[in-house]
């Protein structure tokens, strides 16, 4: 779990990143499962963007990616949104505040 003064970094941090994925029509498979971990793995921190022809709804579509992906919310706002995930070995590329 992160603390809101963690996820306030966070956020300060995602404000100049560009979304590295989109979701489009066809929603969340296995494949972009599996494309987020390896990235999450390499940057920690990801932004994410869900087009207009997305049917599925965002709130369901981003609790389904961070249960999968066993990756924190950062942060929500209109069609894009920011996951951190820790990586498993000892070597942070981010590193934050108490």
């Amino acid at each position: 779990m992160i603390t809101p003064k963690q996820r306030a970094f966070l956020k300060s941090l995602a404000h100049n990143i560009e979304p590295i994925m989109n979701i489009g029509k066809y929603g969340v498979n296995d494949e972009t499962i599996r494309q987020l971990d390896l990235v999450l793995e390499k940057r920690e921190l990801v932004k994410i963007k869900i087009l207009n022809n997305n049917l599925d709804d965002d709130e369901e579509t981003v609790n389904f990616i961070l249960q999968k992906t066993r990756a924190e919310f950062v942060q929500h706002i209109g069609n894009k949104f920011v996951i951190y995930r820790r990586k498993r070995k000892d070597e942070n590329r981010i590193e934050l505040p108490e």
